[in-house]
């Protein structure tokens, strides 16, 4: 039973979602033989506050970026 724990940044569309999920589940059909219906997707989405990149959270390195 696959099970893939993806975490993004919060603010993606539901059909962007929806898309990723198909993707993955072929990936995984084609690359490992298994059945989508064994396949489990979690999408945590995660607040731009509650992320750190490059030593900073992610909402302030994206505010620097924009001075630049």
């Amino acid at each position: 039973m696959p099970y893939i724990n993806l975490q993004i940044i919060k603010g993606a569309s539901r059909s962007q979602k929806a898309n990723i999920v198909r993707d993955m589940t072929e990936s995984l059909v084609r690359e490992l033989g298994k059945k989508p219906e064994h396949i489990h997707i979690v999408i945590q989405e995660i607040e731009e506050e509650n992320w750190g990149y490059a030593g900073l959270l992610t909402d302030d390195w994206k505010k620097q970026q924009n001075s630049q």
